[in-house]
């Protein structure tokens, strides 16, 4: 680990200023390592080496997604992940990095993407355009420091990008606004294209695969490693416990449920963040259901990139073809088996974030919630309605014995009979006590 004193890039611009040196640049050191807490939140970072002085190693990834997982609290994120999207910006925060340096546009100016601004707000530095060298100039691991605009390996100047700050931030979004109407033109265009090729699978189910677990009438609970999906959860505990729903984890969305403490019925996903833990579970056998089952996502011409992995753990799977997200066919699925209700989990709920997303794909999950939006509900509308109504069976249970219990002593109190009785058994189980004694 590395251990780091003072901070950089507070969410102050007061302090930000405070931070920076005569010639306005704002300079971040490396220092040495040393062992300190691993705990993965902002307020466990620390600092080494003189006040002023950011300590950070290299966490690089093409993938931020694949990053978040590896990132310690203090490492510098080195991507290349362009109109960087509000999931991935709340993965980086949740790390706790010191630093992100992008190789890419971080706000391309398509639309208003949040991503950086979630950055700049957390007190986390960015440098943008760095440009695409910048993923084979550092390497995993490497010793980094920041000095302005400029990101230097050791000694070496490596690369040069543009240092952005909350006002530059707000500037590229106020600018990406006046692009919104050709990513809505474009968002239509694509709707249609994908109701075009889906039409079967969207009114009749075409090519979806047979299950082992029983979903008709039951509810279905689909988990997406995505926005709040955290909270969400938490917050449906009681109508997880109480209600049992089919547990459906889409991609990361199934390590989601198992770090939340629930094993998974259903994993369904192109398999590429998810963990092995999380698919090995296809290979037990509960006593009393199914194994997990894993439906593998593949490409519309059946090409499956995540077939080789599962091959390779010697996991049973289905495949299913679709154009459209994997949350997408976890809803179609759902639906044309019949659920009596989906509740959706860190899933995508409105316009910007099928644009905060960044496919054109995502056209498909506006359709889908036409086609499913009878039974579809959010979580948190679950647990507001959930939690204010509902009366669990372990609170009336507590509630009728205590009504028997006051009954008990009250009549015990006031009724010779019964006064009787407790004494007399009171003294037999005395007496068998003594006894016992006596033959020990």
């Amino acid at each position: 680990m590395i251990r780091r004193e003072g901070r950089i890039g507070s969410a102050s611009p007061r302090r930000t200023r405070r931070t920076q040196d005569h010639e306005g640049r704002t300079e971040a050191t490396v220092g040495k390592e040393s062992h300190t807490s691993t705990s993965k939140t902002r307020g466990s970072r620390r600092w080494s080496g003189r006040r002023g002085r950011e300590a950070g190693v290299a966490r690089v990834d093409r993938r931020t997604k694949d990053l978040v997982p590896r990132a310690e609290p203090g490492d510098i994120a080195v991507i290349d992940h362009e109109d960087l999207d509000r999931v991935a910006a709340d993965g980086l925060v949740a790390a706790g990095v010191a630093a992100v340096v992008n190789a890419s546009a971080s706000i391309s100016g398509r639309y208003p993407n949040l991503g950086p601004l979630i950055l700049i707000e957390a007190g986390i530095p960015l440098i943008d355009r760095v440009g695409p060298l910048l993923m084979t100039k550092v390497r995993e691991g490497d010793v980094l420091r920041l000095s302005g605009d400029r990101l230097y390996v050791g000694d070496r100047l490596a690369a040069v990008g543009i240092l952005q700050s909350h006002a530059s931030v707000l500037r590229d979004m106020e600018s990406a606004e006046d692009s919104l109407g050709q990513r809505f033109e474009s968002f239509a265009r694509n709707t249609l294209e994908y109701l075009q090729v889906e039409r079967d699978l969207l009114f009749g189910g075409s090519g979806l695969p047979e299950l082992r677990h029983e979903l008709s009438g039951r509810p279905v609970l689909v988990v997406v490693r995505g926005y709040s999906y955290r909270e969400d959860l938490a917050a449906l505990r009681a109508y997880i416990r109480d209600i049992r729903p089919v547990l459906v984890g889409v991609d990361g969305g199934a390590d989601a449920l198992l770090d939340e403490g629930y094993v998974p019925h259903l994993i369904l996903g192109d398999m590429d963040s998810v963990s092995d833990r999380a698919l090995e579970l296809a290979l037990k056998k509960p006593r009393r259901r199914p194994p997990t089952e894993l439906v593998l996502h593949a490409y519309m011409d059946g090409d499956a990139p995540g077939g080789a992995r599962l091959d390779r753990l010697g996991v049973p799977y289905t495949t299913v073809r679709s154009a459209g997200t994997s949350e997408d066919v976890a809803f179609m699925l759902a639906h044309e088996k019949r659920a009596e209700l989906i509740v959706a989990v860190g899933t995508h709920g409105n316009l910007r974030e099928f644009l905060d997303k960044g496919r054109s794909g995502m056209s498909s999950t506006f359709l889908v919630r036409l086609r499913v939006g009878e039974i579809l509900v959010d979580a948190k509308g679950v647990s507001r309605i959930y939690g204010n109504s509902r009366i669990r069976a372990r609170d009336t249970f507590l509630l009728v014995g205590s009504a028997l219990l006051t009954m008990l002593i009250v009549v015990a109190a006031i009724s010779p009979s019964v006064r009787l009785f407790f004494d007399l058994a009171f003294e037999h189980v005395r007496e068998w006590f003594f006894h016992l004694k006596e033959i020990v």
